[in-house]
């Protein structure tokens, strides 16, 4: 162009300024689209970095609640469970009735032994001024009492004495009974051929036989007399002995009575006893009670029932599991974060749920942080006392709730859920 320009005898400065224009080289364009999607690349790098600055995540986060175990607290058979798997119930509906007449009978018992206890002490507070009166006067009586008594023993040692000597008097007796017997059988044995032989009489043979028959008779009256004699000393034995025991009998009396202060003290501590005994009649009632309640279960709060396993005519026994209430109005979750996430994490940050099963996000807030990992708190927490050791990131729960939940939204125990913590900022309060 600039050649065909001097030869048409111009110069460039004499041609349009529109001519002189260049067009921008394909190499330039390309710089151009290069350096301008870096920089829209940078612009969208520096929005997520801004954006998740400051904000931890995790997936591995579950919703958690309170789960209340329903169980049996007396021993029965089962009338009547008027609730179903995953029923809504609220704070005081019956979940369970159990038979209540076995209870009903021990709460009779107790009412009687209350009655019984009452009227026991009602009489020990009367006794303590019954014998504080009585102690004043019962010396004397107990006294003449003792006096009475040791001349029984007097008298019941003559009686022994004058046993003894009917005694020795009937044995003497009976020695000569049973001599007289020996000599009436020799002198009838004697006689017994004679008569046979025609020498003596019959008559005169008569005469012994019957001295025979009243020697023998002499002697058993002698032997009987004996045998009364022994059962008259051992009698006026016994009655001395008798006689002397309540000699002591009537001396523990005398000083039972001199010791008149004391008994009124044990009256007073035997009233305060049986006061105490009512008292523990009055507990064991409150108990049987109680207890007769137990028989009729109700739901402590409002929730859904879940996993019963008892049904009408079972025999339940005390702390036998019956069936759980889950309160879903009271819900929270649990995430757990790695131990790097959690520098700047701290109660009261706000936190965003995702929930799949609505397909929606959630705003809830750190209420704490668990004192301890996860695996430390497990059942069987790691122990590397063998030197096998390798450093792993450990995860921390993370408790966050909510202020309230949407409407429609229903969070249950056990849900996978995702959660994020906005921290706000890189330094924790």
């Amino acid at each position: 162009m600039e050649i065909q320009m001097i030869e048409e005898g111009k110069t460039v400065d004499e041609q349009p300024r529109e001519a002189v224009v260049r067009r921008p080289q394909p190499r330039s364009r390309a710089l151009l689209v290069v350096l301008g999607g870096g920089l829209i690349v940078a612009l969208v790098a520096a929005g997520f970095w801004l954006h998740y600055r400051y904000r931890v995540s995790t997936d591995d986060a579950q919703v958690d609640g309170h789960i209340v175990p329903i169980s049996a607290k007396v021993y029965g058979s089962v009338l009547d469970v008027p609730v179903n798997d995953n029923q809504q119930v609220k704070a005081g509906d019956v979940l369970v009735r159990i038979d209540p007449r076995d209870l009903q009978a021990k709460l009779d018992q107790e009412k009687a032994a209350l009655a019984l206890a009452e009227s026991q002490a009602h009489a020990a507070q009367v006794t303590v001024p019954l014998t504080r009166d009585t102690t004043h006067s019962g010396t004397t009586g107990m006294s003449a009492g003792l006096a009475a008594a040791e001349a029984q023993v007097a008298q019941a040692d003559a009686a022994v004495a004058q046993a003894t000597t009917d005694q020795a008097i009937a044995r003497s007796n009976l020695g000569a009974a049973e001599a007289n017997n020996e000599k009436a059988q020799a002198d009838l044995a004697r006689m017994r051929p004679l008569v046979a032989k025609a020498e003596i009489s019959r008559q005169e043979f008569d005469s012994y036989t019957a001295a025979a028959k009243v020697t023998e008779a002499q002697l058993k009256a002698a032997q009987d007399r004996v045998r009364f004699s022994e059962q008259g000393i051992a009698t006026a034995h016994a009655a001395a002995d008798a006689a002397r025991a309540r000699v002591q009998q009537m001396r523990a009396e005398v000083a039972q009575s001199t010791a008149g202060e004391r008994q009124v003290l044990v009256s007073s501590a035997q009233a305060v006893s049986a006061g105490a005994r009512v008292e523990e009649a009055r507990a064991n009632l409150a108990a049987a009670e109680l207890n007769l309640s137990y028989t009729t279960i109700v739901a402590p709060s409002d929730g859904v029932v879940t996993k019963k396993s008892v049904e009408p005519g079972q025999i339940v026994q005390p702390g036998q599991a019956l069936l759980a209430i889950i309160p879903l109005k009271d819900v929270w979750v649990t995430a757990n974060f790695k131990e790097t996430q959690l520098a700047s994490v701290h109660a009261g940050q706000k936190a965003e749920i995702d929930v799949d099963m609505y397909g929606r996000t959630i705003e809830g807030k750190v209420d704490s942080i668990a004192g301890g990992t996860g695996a430390r708190m497990s059942l069987l927490p790691p122990e590397n006392a063998t030197g096998n050791f390798v450093k792993v990131v450990e995860r921390i729960p993370v408790k966050i709730v909510f202020d309230s939940l949407p409407d429609g939204v229903v969070l249950r125990p056990g849900m996978n859920v995702d959660a994020t913590i906005i921290t706000n900022s890189g330094i924790a309060k």
